[in-house]
């Protein structure tokens, strides 16, 4: 009888021991989240201050105010703020004049760049500076922005763009051209001709690739552990960070969703085909207890970016989630990190 309690309080200080490693863990990769500015992906030739960057700076190298970001014949993913991506395309040059979370701020000297806002909180004061004239942006959505000529475009969202004493309200499919000696004022953009450059098939398939990332993180964060609370977590597959929300689930400007760790069950499969590798996905499929997703990947739920109620057939049967984690097909499962590290990490360093 002895040797029983024995057991069951070694037992038990071995999982008081687990849970307060855990804690420690917790709060020590708070303090890792990348800053604003921090490179997220880096194709071609790209430089920071002059200093080339690869794919291996991604994670360690961001942006200090007045630093400038430069493409020559390559393209670069910068991360703001929480659920925010800068995509930068070739021939560009961005500056960084307030990397603070609170206040936001950039500036596109030269070239193109594109805003996926997945995330916008009221606090946030996101705005962009192209030849003298300030975007704030107002709402989750997609914002393109030129320097040669200069514009800004509004895809998706809302957005105030300001210029000396001038102010025009920006609203979805419509610009402002910021040519000199103009008054601002909006109007419509030509649509098939934005989504027939290649530079946007770029950035959408780099907002495809986020919500695959966020769904492998999603299931490693519900199978490993690791969760401390909505925002960017390391993910070792892709090699970038994945943006994860604190609550349901959410829908970007292209269409593509992004589940908090909560509700990935629902995801999408991403995965191995057999021993062939490549990549296929389909929608999880309704079993007892458990609904359905409407479709994914195709179009935002009442056209517009943003997070939503999730659909009532997830609600229903008890509403339990499933918890499995990345699978692999038959090359086995993908579970990085794990209790003691899970998908954090990267940020802090220079390069």
């Amino acid at each position: 009888m002895m040797g029983t309690w024995r057991q069951i309080w070694q037992a038990t200080l071995g999982l008081l021991v687990a849970a307060a490693i855990g804690v420690a863990d917790t709060s020590n990769t708070s303090n890792n989240n990348p800053p604003p500015g921090t490179l997220n992906y880096v194709e071609g030739q790209v430089s920071v201050q002059g200093q080339k960057q690869s794919p291996k700076s991604v994670g360690t190298t961001y942006l200090e105010p007045n630093q400038v970001l430069d493409t020559r014949n390559g393209n670069a993913e910068m991360l703001l703020t929480p659920g925010i991506f800068l995509r930068i395309g070739h021939n560009s040059e961005v500056k960084m004049i307030s990397p603070g979370l609170a206040d936001t701020q950039v500036q596109l000297t030269n070239g193109s760049a594109m805003l996926e806002v997945d995330e916008l909180f009221k606090e946030n004061n996101l705005s962009v500076v192209v030849d003298g004239a300030t975007t704030r942006i107002e709402k989750q959505g997609l914002y393109d922005f030129n320097a040669n000529p200069p514009s800004v475009k509004v895809l998706d969202g809302k957005a105030v763009t300001y210029e000396g004493d001038q102010k025009v309200n920006l609203k979805k499919g419509h610009e402002t051209l910021l040519a000199e000696a103009q008054p601002l004022a909006q109007q419509k953009y030509n649509k098939d001709q934005v989504e027939d450059d290649p530079l946007y098939r770029w950035r959408k398939l780099r907002g495809e690739y986020a919500t695959q990332s966020n769904v492998e993180t999603g299931n490693a964060l519900m199978t490993d552990g690791g969760w401390w609370g909505p925002g960017w977590y390391w993910d070792p597959f892709w090699y970038d960070f994945a943006f994860m929300p604190g609550f349901g689930m959410g829908w970007g400007p292209f269409g593509y969703p992004f589940f908090s760790p909560w509700c990935v069950g629902w995801a999408p499969y991403y995965g191995f085909r057999g021993g062939y590798g490549g990549y296929y996905h389909y929608q999880a499929a309704g079993s007892r207890g458990r609904g359905s997703l409407p479709p994914l990947a195709h179009k935002p739920a009442a056209g517009s970016a943003g997070f939503r109620a999730l659909p009532r057939s997830m609600a229903m049967g008890g509403g339990r989630m499933g918890m499995g984690g990345f699978r692999g097909g038959s090359m086995g499962g993908f579970h990085g990190g794990g209790m003691m590290g899970g998908f954090h990490g990267g940020g802090g360093g220079r390069r």
